[in-house]
């Protein structure tokens, strides 16, 4: 708490301060140094309960699917050490899965594709040892591991958003492009919304009407973007970069294009308001990073043999241990 309360003193002290262009300083993002593990364990530990009085219990089972996640998100938060990305976390989201985040300012083709593939492609080369080992143990458990292993990354190798394969897609082909990544955001959308439903999960359904409700702010955010263009602001860059200026300009194009959600500010009024936080999230969610277009596409080609590898090999592995 006297974290947080610090925090609020040093914006508000530096709300006092006139910025060399004229505007009031612009509030000071502090990364929380949080027990990121902790909360981790603990979202493991409700995922268990959960899953086990929900789905299964199968104690052997649930574990399986733990340690499979668990591999699966230490794979990214690898590469992304590797990459020199800071504020790296591993989020658990109990009964839904988890994902791994980090913020870098400049990032390359060939950086982003081996953090997205170095989630899956472990879990898989596991599933491959499992089913070599068992050939002649003939263990139903490790075979049950091998299965979990192989099916639950071979699902986040998928062509859709938000799994691993429909991210490396985006990478490769259209990341910078708001409109293709619009109708891929749909057709994703529509895509689970079919398979849970199909699969009689509707508590999954959760994460069809997220990336509805994250499509939807996205939309706002780019005509913000386009806005910014327009007026020659640069939105390629980290938040502590952006000049006074340019934090409570973008500020106003949040207030402006989120009325409902701001209705308590008013554009213009250069104060730092009780939801300032908030603002200040949102503002970085309007920033972009800066990618690199570092792969030809021969290479690219080569990343998609990759990938099509590592999902066809195991499939031809796996019917051969039937």
């Amino acid at each position: 708490m006297s974290d947080t309360n610090d925090t609020l003193n040093q914006n508000q002290d530096s709300n006092n301060f006139q910025g060399t262009d004229g505007y009031p300083a612009k509030p000071i993002m502090i990364e929380k140094n949080e027990n990121s593990m902790a909360r981790s364990i603990t979202s493991l530990l409700i995922y268990f309960i959960l899953f086990y009085f929900l789905f299964d219990r199968n104690i052997a089972y649930i574990a399986a699917i733990l340690l499979v996640i668990i591999i699966h998100e230490m794979g990214h938060l690898l590469a992304m050490k590797v990459f020199k990305y800071s504020n790296v976390k591993i989020f658990i989201l109990p009964l839904i899965g988890a994902l791994t985040s980090g913020t870098k300012q400049i990032v390359s083709q060939l950086q982003l594709s081996i953090i997205i593939l170095a989630g899956p492609l472990p879990g898989i080369i596991i599933a491959c040892m499992l089913y070599y080992v068992n050939q002649n143990l003939n263990n139903e458990t490790l075979k049950m591991l091998a299965n979990s292993f192989l099916f639950i990354n071979l699902f986040n190798l998928i062509p859709i958003f938000p799994l691993d394969g429909g991210r490396l897609l985006e990478t490769l082909f259209f990341k910078q492009n708001y409109y293709i990544r619009l109708i891929f955001g749909v057709i994703s959308i529509i895509f689970l919304s079919v398979l849970f439903i199909y699969a009689r999960n509707p508590i999954m359904l959760i994460v069809p009407v997220l990336m509805c409700i994250d499509l939807l702010n996205e939309s706002k955010n780019e005509k913000i973007r386009n806005y910014l263009e327009s007026e020659n602001i640069n939105y390629h860059q980290a938040y502590n970069s952006i000049s006074n200026k340019e934090y409570w300009l973008i500020r106003d194009c949040l207030i402006f294009s989120f009325a409902k959600k701001y209705a308590m500010i008013k554009p213009g009024d250069y104060q730092f308001s009780i939801v300032e936080p908030i603002i200040m999230q949102h503002v970085n969610n309007v920033l972009q990073i800066n990618l690199v277009n570092d792969l030809n596409i021969f290479k690219r080609i080569l990343v998609l043999l990759i990938y099509l590898a590592s999902i066809i090999i195991p499939l031809i592995l796996f019917s051969l241990h039937l």
